[in-house]
């Protein structure tokens, strides 16, 4: 075999220095299938290397602790990339001859292997050796059409095919394996990076996830001509609209003995310089711009340090526009106030025109309401907002965008 897998690259070696802007159309096209029907035939023999490795033990008795940990170190690979090829290993090597070898003869790629014989499997012991063998035999065939996403959808309703007799009550077991599946793996990690930000990862069961695609999909169309933020930044903004709808309801949980808040602590200097740079309760920085932004209207607590960072004043909410005043500015905004944006009441922050720590005061005429994006348009771009003479708020437009700077509204919450 060696001797063999040696002539073999150095055939494919001999590949690499052609140039394959000289092949026609048709050869181009059919060097590629070539090519990955020769890799597939490739993993069928990697896979049964791997297969033999691991079942001599091969990796333990090299001192590694695993057989995945061997591969990442012999072939360089990441350990869930060699776990993936001990398992596809095991699992061809385990009651699957048809799945082996129609990878072997190129019909079949890896991914397609994997579900082909998981799903292989899942026939055998629910209807027996004879609808296996069906099923082996439609699902290569469907291989031939279908990518392995949509060849694993297919396969959950294999036994429509292969076993009708006992498909409904199949599929019911399935279903609940499943959901026992999802409930066991269910998680969410929250890895704190060094500058600061937080990386989000997680599996979600079916109900979960349903519940988190209701609650923000309706957030993460873009908010107008101007808004470019990518799927993904949207997705986020999204998210943390929703967090803070969660954390202006008051009915989410004690946390240490007090309401959920958000806490930001600055120096007293600090604070009398127009608010300098500010930390949260979880030791983050952050800029003074986000701290005033922040401060419009998010519930703080503000812990104020005098020079020697003794606590001035710790836990007196304050400049917040709340109760009947917020009330009046729902009735009068009707929702986020900026032009063009559809955002309702209760997705936005109350934003002081003026800021407090510039002498600005809590007041109808000093407020208005924006969304979380165009909250943070506002503090960080150039537009800017006023109060108009019939008591509406009209923002201003940068030069870049409106040379005359004619003021605009919201139209899209007006009713009269």
């Amino acid at each position: 075999m060696v001797e063999e897998l040696v002539q073999a690259d150095g055939v494919v070696a001999a590949c690499t220095d052609m140039a394959p802007w000289a092949l026609a159309d048709h050869d181009l096209i059919a060097a590629l299938d070539a090519a990955h029907r020769l890799q597939q035939r490739l993993a069928a023999v990697t896979s049964a290397l791997v297969r033999e490795v691991d079942s001599r033990g091969t990796a333990t008795a090299q001192g590694a602790s695993s057989t995945a940990v061997w591969l990442r170190e012999r072939l360089r690979l990441t350990v869930p990339a060699a776990r993936r090829l001990v398992d596809l290993a095991t699992t061809l090597d385990t009651g699957n001859p048809g799945v082996r070898q129609a990878l072997a003869d190129g019909h079949i790629t890896q991914e397609q292997a994997r579900v082909i014989a998981d799903t292989v499997t899942t026939v055998h012991t629910t209807a027996g050796a004879e609808a296996a063998d069906k099923a082996v035999g439609l699902l290569v065939d469907w291989a031939g059409r279908f990518d392995p996403n949509l060849l694993g959808k297919l396969s959950t309703r294999i036994l429509d095919h292969v076993a009708p007799e006992v498909a409904d009550a199949a599929a019911e077991a399935a279903l609940r394996a499943a959901e026992s599946r999802a409930a066991r793996d269910r998680h969410l990690t929250l890895s704190q990076q060094t500058d600061g930000r937080l990386r989000l990862t997680g599996t979600l069961d079916a109900e979960t996830a349903g519940l988190l695609r209701a609650a923000i999909d309706p957030l993460t169309a873009p908010s107008g001509p101007d808004d470019t933020r990518t799927p993904g930044q949207r997705r986020h903004d999204a998210l943390a609209d929703v967090c803070r709808l969660a954390l202006r309801t008051g009915d989410l949980p004690e946390n240490g003995g007090d309401p959920t808040q958000l806490v930001i602590t600055t120096s007293y200097d600090e604070l009398i310089r127009q608010l300098g740079i500010g930390a949260l309760d979880t030791g983050l920085q952050l800029t003074p711009e986000a701290v005033r932004r922040l401060a419009c209207d998010a519930a703080i607590l503000p812990a104020v340090l005098g020079g020697a960072g003794q606590p001035l004043d710790v836990g007196r909410q304050r400049r917040l526009v709340i109760g009947p005043l917020r009330r009046a500015l729902l009735l009068r905004d009707r929702g986020c106030a900026f032009p063009g944006c559809d955002r309702p009441p209760r997705w936005c922050d109350a934003h002081h025109i003026r800021h407090w720590a510039d002498g600005g005061d809590t007041s109808l005429t000093n407020a208005v309401l924006l969304c979380g994006h165009h909250h943070r348009h506002l503090h960080h771009g150039d537009w800017s907002v006023r109060i108009g003479g019939d008591g509406h708020p009209e923002f201003i437009p940068p030069t870049w965008l409106d040379p005359a700077q004619l003021p605009r509204r919201n139209h899209y919450h007006r009713r009269t």
